[in-house]
């Protein structure tokens, strides 16, 4: 070996393990080893865990030819015959056995010599040179098997710089999900930041939440990236991996869901690698995430599940200190109800109840002595208006009572209705059904009341107004209609109007959202699209009262 030829293998060798961007690092590789061999073309392919190509890089073929040769060459035949441990010199391709491997529109070479990328002492890449004026020499073959040594001590340095910015990368997003958590963000706002956060960091395509609804299955309720709204309402199997990771409480790993046999969700098949992480809070698993890759981008390895796994169960811890949030903060505005209900009771009731008895009594102090029938009106008005605001106090008192009463809930619903005929331009119709039939004026409503309960009550009337508000907003209707069933084990409510239908611009992040949030609270289910009967825009919520 000539000196200057190993000082030049030197000089570059040090150049490239200098470099920490990979994709420029790789680059730098293959044009020095052209540059130092005196070969045309020189080009590396970098295998994945199957020995399947997965990304190439090449130096000295004009674009136009890595155009026309689209693939890069399979592992193997010539390629698969480059040994562990030394080299592959062929002078004369055109006389060699075992000449396979390339692509159809590939140029033929006349002479070749190939090299392996060893990391970790597993075959990471290979190394191919071609038509070199003359003949490769040994020497050549010792250059580039020094100068892979070179690109290996590159390659584990770039991955290790990766690292650290991938780590940077999953703190960032981990402090976006506890941030937007504890400032308040309700629930499906929540697992939306998670899902967008996690698909940020992990450089993943898409990213499925998968979370518990009814009946013990799992449906993906959460999507993000491009083509993800395929998967919502999809149910995940038992079987299945996710429901898997969420069983066992450890994440997973797959290298190209294309490679496996057996894919119980078929829509995961157009995707190469994938992670899985579940969401877990004090040992109960709250539901699991999918990263997804497309096909041809890299692996997920150890460290992207280890950082998944961890912001996973950070996300999940916030999830349950914000419900826990939410839940004072209902308490203290119960607290806060029932205050005010007793201060109206005890003190507005009774005020307006004696003002009305000193009235009265003024009255008829002043029946014998004062004929005129105008001051006899305005005092029967003036105690008929104060009875009528001692009727409206005390059904507000019922309202803000820590149980709603059947009243306050059908009163709550028909003001929702009243409401909404300002933003609607004409009265939606409302009507309620018990075990599917309408209530009439004599009807018990206590069995309503019994069967809801204050909790569910709020998250009915809650659904009506965003409903309703939804129509206003988007359907450009002239007629809607509102009706609500209850039995003994669910209450159901069903919105139909006949506007225009859903708009496309309408997300999981608008207010549709938080229906969904509150049906699965509820162990319950939310739709909406058109009715197959009517063709009209129905929307269908409902929640169990077992």
């Amino acid at each position: 070996m000539m000196q200057s030829e190993l000082s030049e293998v030197l000089f570059k060798a040090l150049e490239l393990t200098g470099k920490l961007d990979r994709p420029s690092a790789l680059q730098y590789f293959v044009d020095s080893a052209r540059e130092i061999t005196g070969a045309r073309f020189a080009a590396l392919g970098v295998l994945d865990s199957h020995g399947e190509t997965v990304e190439f890089i090449q130096s000295g073929f004009p674009q136009e030819l890595v155009g026309r040769i689209g693939q890069p060459p399979e592992g193997h035949g010539l390629f698969a015959d480059i040994p562990a441990r030394g080299y592959l010199k062929i002078d004369d391709l055109s006389q060699y056995m075992n000449l396979s491997g390339y692509p159809d529109a590939h140029p033929s070479m006349h002479n070749f010599l190939g090299v392996i990328v060893p990391v970790n002492e597993q075959i990471w890449g290979r190394l191919y040179l071609a038509d070199k004026d003359g003949d490769f020499t040994d020497d050549d073959g010792q250059n580039m098997e020094l100068f892979a040594q070179a690109a290996a001590i590159a390659v584990t340095n770039s991955r290790l710089y990766a690292e650290s910015q991938n780590r940077a990368r999953w703190l960032t997003s981990s402090q976006n999900i506890v941030s937007s958590l504890l400032e308040g963000s309700d629930e499906e706002e929540a697992l939306q930041v998670i899902a967008d956060q996690m698909r940020i960091a992990a450089k993943a395509d898409n990213a499925l939440m998968i979370l518990p609804s009814i009946q013990d299955s799992w449906v993906c309720e959460i999507v993000a990236g491009e083509g993800a709204s395929d998967f919502l309402g999809v149910n995940f199997p038992r079987a299945g991996r996710a429901q898997t990771v969420i069983r066992e409480q450890a994440g997973v790993v797959i290298d190209s869901m294309q490679r496996l046999s057996v894919v119980r969700v078929e829509q995961l098949r157009r995707f190469g690698a994938a992670l899985y992480a579940p969401l877990v809070s004090k040992g109960n698993g709250l539901g699991v995430i999918i990263l997804l890759r497309k096909p041809g981008k890299g692996e997920f390895d150890l460290h992207d599940l280890s950082m998944a796994e961890n912001v996973a169960k950070q996300a999940a811890i916030a999830l349950e200190l914000a419900d826990a949030r939410h839940s004072k903060e209902l308490a203290a505005e119960l607290d806060e109800r029932a205050r005010i209900s007793r201060d109206l009771h005890d003190l507005a009731i009774q005020q307006l109840f004696a003002s009305g008895m000193h009235i009265t009594a003024v009255k008829e102090d002043l029946s014998n002595k004062i004929s005129s029938p105008d001051i006899t009106t305005a005092l029967d008005n003036a105690i008929w208006a104060i009875d009528e605001s001692v009727s409206q106090i005390r059904k507000i008192v019922q309202s803000l009572r820590d149980e709603s009463s059947p009243a306050a809930f059908v009163d709550r619903l028909q003001h929702e209705t009243s409401v909404a005929l300002q933003s609607l331009g004409f009265a939606p119709s409302l009507l309620i059904k018990w075990h599917g039939e309408s209530i009439s004026d004599d009807f018990d409503i206590t069995k309503i009341d019994n069967a809801i309960g204050s909790d569910v009550s709020d998250d009915v009337v809650a659904v009506v107004r965003e409903g309703l508000s939804n129509v206003a907003r988007h359907a450009h209707a002239s007629s809607v209609s509102v009706e609500i069933n209850v039995n003994a084990e669910a209450i159901e409510v069903w919105v139909m109007d006949d506007g225009v239908g859903l708009a496309p611009s309408l997300s999981r992040r608008s207010g549709l959202s938080n229906l969904a949030a509150r049906a699965r609270r509820h162990h319950g289910d939310f739709t909406i699209g058109p009715d197959p009967e009517t063709g009209k825009l129905k929307m269908c919520w409902c929640a169990s009262l077992r």
